[in-house]
């Protein structure tokens, strides 16, 4: 996956199974960890990296840009990711651009968030829902 560096806007690739360790820009040697913000996830290779290689649960957020709740949703996961950075990693997926996950998953309602644990789903919600309500309903 790619971060950016908050110190010199350097993005960096980091592969999901390095999450732990605290990663480091490869350009000025900021800290990069943990991810406070939801991370962009653009296509399926990107995807399966992530969910199959990641030691922390992940959150996907499966979403479009021309939905009105999940743009509402959107501030929420932001601060889902503040609030458990470190123990948890939410990811964004736009069901537009990689329709072929979506439907893997059987994406028929925006927004549906899925947590993966160990590369499996543990648990599913749909609908636009405030912070406390999506930790809550994935038992975060």
């Amino acid at each position: 996956m790619i971060l950016e560096c908050p110190s010199c806007g350097s993005k960096n690739r980091v592969p999901a199974s390095h999450l732990l360790e605290i990663p480091h820009c490869g350009q000025c040697k900021t800290n990069l960890g943990p991810v406070t913000a939801p991370v962009q996830l653009p296509d399926g290779m990107a995807f399966d990296e992530l969910i199959l290689g990641s030691p922390l649960p992940v959150l996907v957020d499966f979403w479009a840009p021309w939905c009105g709740p999940c743009r509402t949703v959107g501030p929420e996961l932001e601060k889902l990711a503040k609030q458990k950075a470190g123990s948890l990693l939410v990811a964004k997926l736009n069901t537009d651009a990689v329709p072929d996950v979506a439907s893997r998953f059987g994406i028929t309602g925006i927004p549906t968030m899925i947590l993966f644990q160990h590369g499996r789903e543990a648990k599913r919600l749909s609908g636009a829902m405030p912070a406390n309500a999506i930790a809550s309903g994935l038992g975060l």
